[in-house]
């Protein structure tokens, strides 16, 4: 029991250095590892930007010389195959630690089990499953993207108590307050990218950047889902295009002269095939996201790209921010309307936790069967 409780204390703490890296490390998934000798924590690691070095590499270089005999603890399996770095499961072997202990198998058919076994095989006790539920949820954008080919979405809005993101007038700044709105640009922080659809774009002229004091964290990925390609050249997205990655997604052939303009300012358009409304098709966009290693994917508005996600079932998690007043029918709505007759095809969500926030509240909720998606 003993050991049991002092693997799961270590791996948490490796559990916390993993969240480090989240919306900085893709397409690779966030590690962190813990090194241990004789009780003591003798190296720490984590996935650093962009992905490289991995967290064993960071680890073993603290560590040391005080490796040899250690145990080394791992959110994710080793690897095991030669990439832009070595096999990290070869670099444990090499620095001599004595006993290994992960909490996920990586699902990555070039590892899933062979960076498990090579440890074995080199006669390192390898313990497996240590705080697994802890890791994926955690990990849950990187699982997403290998075994579904799709970002992990999460859908943030900040809306009234009866659901409104603006007054019929179109008036949104501000719902929630300034607390509210920090946390929301933390939240961003923690995705590789940030989606909105051309309505957004347009009205609220945004720069979709992580605005943190003090933050070196690196700027998420902007997407803007544009059919039509009516976003303007002198928007703010836009006009950052080369300093902030902004990514656009429209229909083939629309108006070559204007992507050409906005790709010479530094845009990436990425025309796609139409869904059954004429529109770009999510489901396609969120493949190529995936294509392109986007492995967490925070979508910020407004009703009618939320609902056309709703459509798609592709929302895997609510990020809600709820301020303490009332609108009526009269305001914006923020989900549009994706098709419910009947309540068995209402999307249904789990709740995962709540904060307050001076006047707000932050609701958090998961889909029912993310588990299932993640080990498909």
């Amino acid at each position: 029991m003993k050991t049991i409780d002092t693997d799961i204390r270590h791996m948490k703490a490796a559990l916390g250095l993993s969240r480090r890296g989240l919306g900085n490390v893709w397409p690779n998934p966030s590690v962190g590892c813990v090194i241990v000798k004789d009780g003591q924590i003798v190296g720490r690691g984590w996935t650093q930007p962009g992905g490289r070095p991995h967290a064993e590499t960071e680890a073993l270089r603290r560590a040391g010389e005080a490796v040899r005999g250690a145990t080394a603890y791992v959110t994710l399996e080793p690897c095991s195959h030669h990439g832009k770095a070595p096999p990290c499961a070869d670099a444990l072997i090499a620095a001599g630690v004595a006993r290994v202990v992960t909490a996920l198998t990586d699902p990555d058919e070039r590892v899933s089990g062979r960076g498990l076994s090579k440890l074995r095989d080199a006669g390192i006790d390898v313990v497996e499953g240590v705080c697994a539920d802890e890791a994926t949820s955690i990990n849950a954008g990187f699982l997403m993207k290998v075994v579904q080919g799709r970002p992990l979405v999460t859908l943030k809005t900040a809306t009234t108590l009866d659901g409104r993101i603006a007054t019929s007038t179109g008036e949104s700044q501000w719902i929630t307050g300034a607390e509210a709105r920090r946390f929301g640009h933390m939240i961003r922080s923690t995705h590789d990218a940030i989606l909105v659809g051309i309505g957004t774009a347009l009205a609220d002229d945004p720069m979709l950047t992580c605005r943190l004091s003090g933050d070196s964290h690196q700027q998420p990925v902007r997407i803007v889902l544009d059919s039509s390609l009516k976003l303007p050249h002198d928007s703010k997205l836009v006009e950052s295009a080369k300093e902030v990655p902004l990514w656009i997604f429209c229909l083939p052939g629309v108006n070559p002269g204007k992507q050409a303009i906005l790709e010479d300012m530094g845009a990436r358009v990425m025309p796609v095939q139409a869904d059954g409304n004429g529109q770009v098709d999510v489901m396609v966009v969120l493949r190529k996201l995936g294509d392109e290693g986007i492995t967490r994917l925070m979508v910020e508005g407004g009703g009618q790209t939320a609902a056309s996600l709703f459509r798609a079932d592709r929302i895997d998690r609510l990020a809600w921010f709820r301020a303490g007043g009332v609108m009526g029918a009269d305001g914006i709505a923020g989900i549009g309307s994706y098709g419910v007759a009947d309540l068995s095809a209402m999307k249904r969500f789990r709740p995962c936790g709540v904060r307050g926030m001076a006047a707000d509240r932050l609701e958090l909720y998961e889909r029912q069967d993310l588990s299932d998606l993640l080990h498909d």
